[in-house]
């Protein structure tokens, strides 16, 4: 087992005032139906409400502390701001207590400011980009990740996403400077399978295993195949088929992470 080091983390508490409380789902959706296999039990979490609309125009804050939050990958940080609000962040690379941070047009190129894309120069790595104007950050948030913007024409920005996916982003939408901190997480060793309960994981059974009336893949005399094309337990094609479907972003994409 291989875990984190913590030596970033400066606060182990998180701030009362922007917490809920985060009721467990175990995969079911809102009728009680299981709709993702192999959730449930874990540790009790509270939830950090982190601002990602960065929408604290134009008032400098200072980070307070940097926290873990048992809710994602990344770390996150506590800013004060001058006008006495405090806000969650993501925790970019190389941020640390004391640092200035800021929204708006008029916010510096330094790690943790979020400017629109149009105010970033060609380049730049960024984090926490927003896809639809003023809805806030919704991709590149994941700890390590970083996004570059590749090139401006117009009312668009070509960003390359860490998948290597280059998608057209309106140049209004707002994105946080720097990657994503705490990138050695992608270097963790679980260790064993109790780790993975903790988080909240259930143990995952192969279809080859079980009986017909179960899976496609079950049923036969001792270990056998599939017995055909890999599918999934309701008979969908499993193993490298495409299942995305959205013509509506379709036109956004300049070029897709896969030839």
């Amino acid at each position: 087992m291989s875990v984190s080091s913590f030596e970033e983390v400066t606060k182990s508490r998180p701030e009362r005032k922007l917490t809920v409380a985060l009721k467990k789902h175990s995969g079911r959706n809102a009728t009680g139906k299981i709709t993702v296999r192999h959730r449930g039990g874990g540790h009790k979490r509270i939830y950090r409400v982190i601002d990602f609309k960065r929408d604290k125009v134009d008032v400098p804050g200072q980070v307070a502390a940097i926290e873990y939050d048992p809710n994602r990958s990344a770390r996150i940080a506590l800013v004060h701001y001058r006008d006495g609000d405090k806000r969650y962040i993501l925790a970019p690379d190389g941020l640390v207590v004391g640092d200035q941070v800021m929204a708006g047009e008029k916010a510096d190129i330094r790690p943790g400011n979020a400017l629109p894309l149009s105010r970033i120069p060609l380049g730049t790595t960024v984090h926490n980009l927003e896809v639809q104007l003023g809805r806030g950050g919704q991709l590149v948030r994941s700890a390590g990740v970083g996004a570059q913007l590749v090139a401006r024409e117009g009312r668009y920005a070509q960003m390359r996403m860490p998948s290597g996916e280059v998608r057209l982003l309106d140049v209004r939408c707002r994105a946080t400077i720097g990657q994503v901190g705490n990138s050695d997480h992608s270097n963790e060793t679980i260790g064993k399978a109790g780790k993975n309960r903790w988080r909240g994981f259930r143990p995952t059974v192969r279809g080859s295993t079980m009986n017909p009336f179960d899976h496609p893949h079950g049923g036969g005399e001792g270990r056998s195949g599939p017995g055909g094309h890999p599918q999934t337990p309701w008979g969908k094609p499993a193993l490298g088929h495409r299942t995305r479907n959205n013509k509506a972003t379709d036109r956004m994409i300049v070029r897709r992470r896969r030839k």
